[in-house]
């Protein structure tokens, strides 16, 4: 007989950060269920003081947090860590609270945490994945590839998906380094270029101007977003080093990754990059590009899977 329990609800709650909330996203599209997406804004003193201060109520949140609340709850941001506990301690112990990336606080206080290995948190209830979870699968890669099929029809083989970041909180992405960037890749032709908000619009349109030709694709960042499809129809993928984010996306799908050196890079940024060098996904650019195959990652579906594990709800 086919199996009629009812889908668990999940929340996601997150600071509303695209970069962590895609990655919590991912985990419960690999759990097969479509996640309630909440994002929290904290009162004085818990927004000063989060995650240390604790004593979570329910003047804690700028809008409230009510139930009733979830059978899974997959957080990630500091500030989501106060409505971990919160949501904890009103479900009496049955929401299984996961927290995603180092909360910096003791794992015990939830059900589980998953780290990259470039975190240094670790314990019973920790999972260590090799890099951060993200939304990327084959599916989606397959799909998006025809969908923008006739916008990267003129572009021939190889074809090089160049993910480009930016400024950080440690170092600024100055004129002088994105001049040097197109240095670098004007030797190529058959360029898939998209750039982020932290790239800046000077170097935005810097960029624009030298490699936007009629042998690249320059993505305009008004027309529906083909970062999917040049992941998908790549052959090889550059991708600055200031984006943990995109060098996991771009390693999830088993092509060459490239990375582009960047300054300013924190000590954790480093380490993704050597660890992820060591599985055999990434290496450095140095001008050349050569084939080379690794394992995929798959660390939402190695996340998902543990969940199912351990909370009990899926038969």
């Amino acid at each position: 007989m086919p199996n009629s329990a009812p889908s668990p609800v999940v929340w996601v709650i997150t600071e509303g950060l695209a970069g962590t909330e895609n990655q919590c996203l991912g985990i419960a599209e690999a759990m097969g269920i479509a996640p309630i997406v909440k994002r929290v804004t904290l009162r004085q003193p818990w927004k000063l003081l989060s995650p240390y201060l604790g004593f979570e109520c329910a003047a804690t949140f700028q809008e409230p947090l009510v139930g009733p609340w979830p059978d899974i709850l997959i957080a990630s941001g500091r500030k989501s860590i106060a409505a971990s506990r919160y949501i904890k301690k009103q479900s009496q112990g049955k929401s299984f609270t996961v927290q995603v990336q180092d909360p910096r606080v003791r794992p015990q206080q939830f059900d589980m945490v998953a780290v990259p290995q470039h975190d240094p948190t670790r314990g019973d209830h920790v999972m260590v994945t090799v890099a951060t979870p993200n939304r990327i699968t084959a599916d989606k890669l397959a799909h998006a590839r025809k969908d923008f099929e006739s916008v990267f029809k003129n572009l021939s083989s190889p074809r090089i998906a160049v993910l480009i970041g930016g400024t950080t909180k440690r170092h600024i992405f100055t004129t002088s380094e994105a001049r040097a960037l197109i240095q670098k890749l004007s030797p190529f032709k058959n360029l898939m270029v998209t750039t982020s908000r932290r790239t800046g619009v000077e170097n935005t349109e810097l960029l624009k101007s030298a490699l936007d030709t009629h042998e690249n694709y320059f993505w305009d960042g008004a027309s529906s977003n083909p970062y999917m499809a040049m992941l998908a129809t790549a052959d090889f993928i550059l991708v600055t080093a200031d984006s943990t984010s995109m060098i996991s996306e771009a390693a999830t799908t088993g092509k060459p990754v490239y990375v582009i050196p960047m300054a300013g890079l924190t000590k954790r940024q480093t380490q993704l990059i050597e660890n992820l060098k060591s599985y055999g996904a990434v290496r450095n650019f140095d001008g050349k590009l050569e084939h080379w195959t690794y394992p995929p990652l798959n660390d939402s579906a190695h996340i998902a899977a543990m969940i199912r594990e351990k909370c009990g709800l899926f038969s």
